[in-house]
């Protein structure tokens, strides 16, 4: 009879279900819902919990009737979903309050502990800085500001755990989401009162649910959700996973050396190690097995820069924009006359104030010239992330490349020329849901170790080498490009903040 699996992937407002079969890993049905962001306040972004778990049930359920297979086949269930943020239940298990990784409302509370160092205290125990929507950071916020609501809190829980617990009933979350955002210490991967201490949060320790590894069965599928969904009451539902994490997985990144580059709205660049890296300003967090770590360098400075450029200026163009935007880079040979661009639409890591820019545009560059340099501009910055990893100490061998740049026809081969490295594309473009299919199906016992599920599940769909007369070209390219960033950092101070 056959194995399928299904992956649950939950963004900031879109959650997916997608069926797999085991054999293969041919997907078999995909289903998405988007949902609904607030923002009850200026850099408040907020979710209703009810309806996030109403399209869950209605994804899953339109999922396996999309697929016309039996839900008794399906193994086991995996849910990966988007890190940080807070989503925190009552001490009866309701939800209270579900807080977005896009929330800007403790950027005050960030500054007040960069000032006071915080960072170089908590970077030992968690290998992370503070930033402003960690879940650390939101409760520590929600403490001094809310205090009403911080008594009221039973289970602080992560996206993803909030759809385990309603599949299940279980009140759980698992190391590669918890590590993510700075709960644990990344070098024993459990809960640091101290670390605790440090935000301020001490008194919190109660509200840290169950700590598992990704592919520890969290629990059963209820009588009422399978009554709901058409699933089948008691099928086993893994801990799950950090989207990240997952897509890393799912693009078939499983061995040490190994990067993961994810390029979407984020810049997201991993590398697997058998060792966490001790050196600011690197984030580490554990990764989908018990042994080994993903050291992670990433900002918003990547396809989100093509998202804009595309319909901002190409609105009136038919068919497949996006494609068109590739064949128009294919049109124009890389040339040193090219302009620059600097990808900064939503500020830089090492530089909040950033503008996005092109520079060096002549009378005779046109639209293709100029999306060939917003092209290169964007996986400068994914080189520059991944230089970081380096100096820090890991060791890159080859490269997945994921995300909406995957797709492009021209890109991956930019990528290649300018990393140095051999780049694959993976096949499926659900990697999120597929690498959470993976974990259940290790967690089940379909597969041996993480290493067979992606061999079996996995596979690229083009492969890329680096072009040995390219490199030297986007070398000089580079350097550039980093000159003009040093030259326009006091510009940008001056812009000010809209």
């Amino acid at each position: 009879m056959p194995d399928y699996l299904l992956g649950l992937d939950a963004g900031n407002t879109v959650i997916k279900a997608a069926l797999f079969d085991a054999a293969d890993g041919r997907e078999l049905a995909v289903v998405a819902q988007d949902g609904h962001a607030s923002q009850p306040a200026p850099g408040h972004v907020e979710r209703d919990l009810d309806e996030l778990w109403a399209n869950a049930v209605t994804v899953i359920s339109a999922c396996i009737a999309k697929a016309g297979i039996d839900a008794a086949h399906i193994r086991a269930i995996g849910c990966a979903g988007h890190g940080n943020g807070l989503y925190a239940l009552d001490r009866a298990g309701q939800p209270l309050i579900g807080i977005q990784s896009l929330d800007t409302r403790a950027v005050d509370l960030v500054g007040e502990w960069a000032a006071a160092n915080l960072g170089a205290r908590t970077y030992p125990i968690c290998r992370q800085g503070p930033w402003s929507a960690q879940t650390p950071t939101l409760l520590a916020w929600v403490k001094r500001h809310r205090p009403d609501l911080y008594n009221q809190i039973g289970t602080v829980l992560l996206c993803k755990d909030f759809v385990v617990g309603k599949l299940t009933g279980a009140r759980v979350s698992e190391t590669t989401d918890m590590s993510g955002c700075g709960l644990i210490s990344v070098p024993g991967r459990h809960y640091d009162a101290d670390l605790m201490a440090l935000y301020g949060l001490a008194d919190a320790m109660p509200m840290l649910p169950e700590l598992l590894e990704s592919a520890d069965i969290a629990g059963h599928v209820t009588p009422e959700v399978a009554a709901a969904t058409g699933l089948v009451a008691g099928t086993p539902v893994i801990a799950g996973l950090f989207d990240v994490v997952a897509s890393a997985l799912g693009s078939g990144v499983a061995a040490t050396g190994q990067a993961s580059i994810i390029a979407g709205s984020w810049s997201i660049n991993q590398v697997v190690l058998d060792q966490p890296i001790d050196q600011p300003p690197v984030f580490m967090q554990s990764s989908f097995d018990r042994t080994r770590w993903l050291a992670i360098e990433s900002s918003a400075t990547s396809a989100a820069n093509l998202e804009w450029l595309v319909h901002q200026f190409m609105g009136d163009a038919p068919g497949d924009r996006f494609g068109l935007a590739s064949d128009l880079v294919a049109s124009v040979d890389a040339s040193e006359d090219m302009p620059i661009y600097h990808p900064f639409l939503y500020g830089a890591q090492q530089d909040g104030r950033a503008r996005a820019g092109f520079y060096g545009i002549g009378g005779w560059h046109g639209r293709a010239h100029m999306l060939r340099a917003l092209f290169e501009g964007v996986v400068f910055e994914h080189a520059r992330h991944l230089d970081v990893l380096r100096q820090a100490g890991a060791e890159i061998s080859s490269a997945t490349l994921s995300g909406g740049g995957s797709r492009s026809s021209v890109w991956p081969q930019i990528f290649a020329d300018v990393l140095e490295v051999p780049v694959n594309v993976s096949r499926s473009r659900e990697t999120g849901a597929l690498g959470a299919a993976i974990a259940a199906g290790t967690g089940v016992g379909l597969f041996a170790d993480y290493a067979s599920g992606t061999r079996a599940m996995t596979a690229p769909a083009r492969h890329y080498v680096p072009q040995s007369h390219a490199s030297p070209h986007y070398a000089a390219r580079r350097q550039t490009y980093t000159e003009l960033v040093r030259a326009m950092t006091p510009v940008w101070a001056k812009l000010g903040q809209p």
